[in-house]
């Protein structure tokens, strides 16, 4: 049974586009649009964190991957082992624009 069924866009659809937006743009701002750090972490979070498994799927050494999320993590100010916090910039990524 889904969660919220009356919503179109599940969970996500429970807050104001305007608001996510800026929450967004807020919460990814430490980043500075940098579109390496940005497309990493959210490539990672869509691997469950998996290094190796994010440094196939952008081309790049398993360490580019690690300097970049430890950079992500430092830059956001976050703990990426956190669930919550991975699970905020997730929806945060999803009112962003994928490279390409």
């Amino acid at each position: 049974m889904a969660l919220v069924r009356h919503r179109e866009g599940g969970i996500a659809g429970l807050v104001a586009p305007a608001e996510a937006d800026a929450h967004a743009r807020e919460l990814l701002g430490p980043l500075g649009g940098s579109a390496p750090l940005t497309e990493t972490l959210r490539t990672w979070l869509s691997l469950h964190g998996s290094w190796d498994r994010t440094a196939a799927a952008l081309s790049v050494h398993r360490n580019t991957v690690r300097q970049r999320i430890t950079r992500c993590a430092t830059l956001l100010d976050a703990d990426l082992d956190d669930p919550d916090v991975r699970m905020e910039l997730w929806f945060a990524l999803g009112r962003t624009d994928p490279p390409g």
